[in-house]
């Protein structure tokens, strides 16, 4: 995916161009900070998603949205803003996201692999009835590839050179790094809360206080419990609000 940014505070734009290119595949082509350049420069080269803030200089943000809505190829719009008195404005346009400052990197992280599912799907459509690519997971087990719905699975960990995969019933052993196994996992879903573990957030029951101010994981139907390691503790707090 390529994508742009029109944004004319500069450490904003910093920020969110390091967040992007941190949690996602996307390429960014290009930044500006005046909303005529950005459209210049989209009367002539195609884009698969814009990052808009509203308050630029020339042309605000929804304007541009709206210019842009006419496009014979139109790509993702997500605005980003300090305010949130837009956002009825921006889901008019059909605005795919609607992202306040100061930027939360969950937030972001959620975004963009919600983004980057959508654009798969709709650059490779399935057919009707199944689910979207980015939800399934392919396991091996028994020298044999499984197909697995991501909502299936309820943790992974990491062994010395492969990671074994959780299901309700069964265990499947992955030839990958658990860092390279998250990353094919739905980041909205599945926290890495340790760094030998990866839990998916909806299958936690009880969250048990531990020693130095951490927790353990109780899941459902297992009898198993999921550290959180100290480094780990701040984002899980913030992910389940505690």
């Amino acid at each position: 995916m390529r994508a742009i940014i029109v944004e004319d505070e500069v450490l904003a734009r910093q920020e969110l161009a390091f967040l992007i290119e941190a949690h996602s595949g996307i390429k960014i082509a290009a930044q500006f900070e005046d909303g005529l350049d950005a459209l210049k420069y989209l009367q002539t080269e195609e884009v698969d998603v814009l990052f808009l803030d509203i308050n630029i200089p020339s042309i605000d943000g929804v304007l541009l949205a709206q210019n842009i809505s006419k496009f014979a190829v139109k790509p993702y719009i997500v605005f980003i803003t300090a305010y949130k008195e837009h956002a009825a404005e921006a889901f008019e346009i059909e605005a795919f996201d609607y992202i306040l400052k100061p930027y939360s990197e969950l937030r972001i992280k959620a975004m963009l692999h919600k983004l980057e599912g959508v654009y798969a799907a709709r650059s490779h459509p399935m057919e009707e009835g199944h689910s979207p690519l980015s939800d399934k997971v392919n396991l091996w087990k028994d020298e044999k590839i499984f197909v697995v719905d991501a909502d299936h699975i309820y943790y992974a960990s990491a062994q010395e050179k492969t990671t074994s995969v959780i299901t309700k019933s069964e265990e499947y052993t992955m030839a990958l790094s658990i860092s390279d196994f998250h990353s094919r996992l739905p980041q909205d879903r599945f926290f890495r809360c340790h760094r030998s573990y990866i839990v998916n957030l909806s299958k936690i029951k009880e969250i048990i206080p531990w020693f130095n101010n951490t927790y353990l994981l109780r899941l459902h139907d297992l009898d198993f419990e999921v550290p959180v390691s100290r480094s780990r503790v701040k984002e899980f707090r913030q992910i389940m609000r505690l």
